[in-house]
């Protein structure tokens, strides 16, 4: 049995035993896959995990010369006076979610305002203050828009398509933009390919998909997010923990942990006992030793 079957089982019992709703889960060690479903197969949203895929999103555009990931977004928006402060708030800030924006999250968040990226940036800064906010990285990617056109086209040419997965659908605001947050549908196995792009440092199966600075990116340069464990640092869309992990983390349980050359991903419908499983998994990848 390999490390990642033993992994997958070891999770397996952990899921089954807690009553963790979940759809399916990949574990990747070294070069072994392990897989397992508890439901059928198929794409379904993985919440802010597609804000990971927005900051790679990114990373490519810099490598593509488009645009410069310190430079400020405003001048992107030429109708828009910026509140004061925000005229220096760069793609950087709304990544990390530290534009100092205060801009809390709502159920009805895509339709509240006619342009929900102007009304950000009409906003005024307190400073690169960490809040964390689906409307940064909205209008991050709304950035991003006025450089490459559609994003939703421009992450499956550079991102998606190149590691096989096609048609991946996008939730879309009124004005027909990506939601970014939030809203992007992919099968388990295809988040898992993303997390093998990362893990691998931006290539996939040898090739250079994107400079390996921004998979990294993901888990570095942290900065301070809040106390409670395993949200206690936050980077480029990857939170910190548990104990030696790191992850990508969307709602009602979809899961992307890292640790060394484990991945483990996890889709779900099970909000309340998510970071439970993050936390079980981290204990795991910890219990499961190279074979002697």
């Amino acid at each position: 049995m390999t490390r990642a079957e033993r992994l997958r089982d070891l999770i397996i019992r952990d899921v089954e035993s807690s009553g963790f709703n979940a759809h399916g889960l990949h574990v990747l060690v070294g070069a072994d896959t392990a897989e397992h479903r508890w439901t059928a197969d198929g794409r379904a949203d993985v919440h802010s995990v597609g804000k990971g895929v927005c900051a790679l999103a990114l990373g490519c555009a810099e490598d593509d010369g488009l645009i410069s990931i310190d430079a400020p977004v405003a001048p992107l928006f030429p109708a828009v006076s910026p509140g004061a402060g925000t005229e220096a708030v760069t793609f950087r800030d709304l990544i990390t979610m530290t534009s100092g924006v205060d801009f809390p999250w709502t159920p009805t968040l895509m339709t509240d305002w006619p342009d929900l990226a102007q009304e950000f940036l009409r906003r005024p800064s307190r400073g690169r203050s960490f809040q964390y906010s689906n409307a940064s990285t909205y209008t991050a990617m709304r950035a991003l828009e006025a450089v490459v056109g559609d994003v939703g086209d421009y992450v499956d040419r550079r991102l998606l398509n190149p590691l096989g997965i096609y048609n991946a659908p996008w939730e879309r605001c009124p004005r027909g933009s990506i939601v970014a947050g939030s809203g992007l549908h992919l099968r388990t196995e295809e988040l898992a390919r993303i997390g093998r792009l990362i893990r691998d440092d931006g290539r996939w199966h040898g090739e250079r998909i994107l400079a390996a600075r921004w998979p990294r990116a993901l888990h570095s340069d942290w900065v301070r997010a809040g106390d409670s464990p395993g949200y206690e640092r936050y980077a480029f869309a990857g939170w910190d923990g548990y104990g030696h992990t790191w992850r990508l983390h969307g709602a009602y349980g979809q899961l992307v942990v890292f640790s060394g050359t484990t991945v483990v991903t996890v889709t779900a419908a099970d909000h309340d006992r998510a970071d439970r499983l993050a936390e079980d998994i981290a204990a795991r990848v910890t219990q499961v030793k190279p074979a002697s």
